[in-house]
């Protein structure tokens, strides 16, 4: 995480959107050119490249202008790597849309989160509704995790989808535009004055609960995070996530442990962290396993 004590910059009101790649295939140029319909704003695109090896970044770069290919130096992870594409915008940008590469734009989506943020002058993130390829609504903005809600999601959400538990922290009946303790990191547009003031992602969390730490920060820094539904994206699905699914589930869980162990810090709670790590190394076993 970057220092959060930084000089106050007036910035622009330009556009500039950041995505991370890591050999993205074929869902780059697609991300990249249905941008054009997204928004009627001029637009800045970096691809803050963590080593792809299948020269895709660097296609895309090459054959359209308003696109920088930018090499991190290696792979730094999601928030690390958005860290960087932000870092180089220039100080007329001061919307910065952060984004897997494999979204889809749907006509207009940008502009709506735009205009929201003009209806929120305290909102500092804005979350589109998101849609899986079979139509169905991602909950793409939810409740801050809690101890309860955690346990009961973590045990029982595999299995008991609808569950009390899982169903509170996902908050998956209420398709309104409305706050959220957290905004989904796979595509969400950001104040850069927000993003500065809690010094961006925090680069511990190597994939995974980067944006729930996130948008616990900007919350608490004063800012709001917003779903704003009227504005829609689809998300195609992970291309260089799904070669390493085992390796994947793994991080998810070690960032479960960081977000929750750096919020029961001390030794009254280090029962509770050994207890929590012990069980969801268990988990993390059990689903590598039936995956196999």
């Amino acid at each position: 995480m970057g220092d959060a004590r930084v000089t106050r910059v007036n910035y622009g009101d330009g556009l500039g959107v950041v995505t991370v790649t890591y050999s993205p295939g074929e869902t780059l140029a697609p991300f990249v050119d249905t941008l054009s319909k997204a928004t009627s704003r001029p637009v800045q695109v970096i691809l803050a490249d963590n080593g792809s090896t299948d020269g895709v970044p660097e296609e895309v770069a090459a054959s359209r202008d308003h696109v920088t290919f930018l090499p991190t130096g290696g792979n730094l992870g999601y928030g690390g790597g958005a860290n960087r594409g932000v870092a180089a915008l220039g100080s007329d940008v001061g919307w910065v849309l952060i984004s897997n590469p494999d979204i889809e734009f749907a006509p207009g989506s940008v502009d709506a989160l735009i205009a929201a943020g003009e209806r929120w002058p305290r909102g500092g993130m804005f979350g589109p509704l998101i849609r899986e390829p079979s139509g169905e609504v991602y909950p793409s903005a939810r409740l801050l995790p809690s101890f309860g809600r955690g346990v009961g999601h973590a045990l029982f959400g595999a299995v008991w989808k609808s569950n009390p538990w899982t169903r509170a922290y996902r908050q998956e009946k209420s398709p309104v535009e409305r706050t959220a303790g957290w905004l989904s990191g796979s595509c969400f547009l950001m104040r850069r004055e927000a993003f500065d003031s809690v010094g961006g992602f925090d680069e511990r969390y190597f994939m995974y609960f980067e944006d729930v730490d996130l948008g616990e920060r900007v919350g608490a820094a004063g800012w709001v995070n917003v779903y704003v539904p009227e504005a829609e994206v689809v998300h195609i699905g992970g291309h260089s996530t799904a070669r390493s699914s085992d390796r994947m589930l793994r991080e998810h869980h070690r960032s479960a442990y960081r977000y929750l162990a750096d919020r029961h810090a001390g030794v009254v709670w280090a029962p509770f962290r050994g207890l929590l790590k012990a069980g969801l190394g268990l988990r993390a076993w059990v689903l590598t396993r039936k995956g196999a």
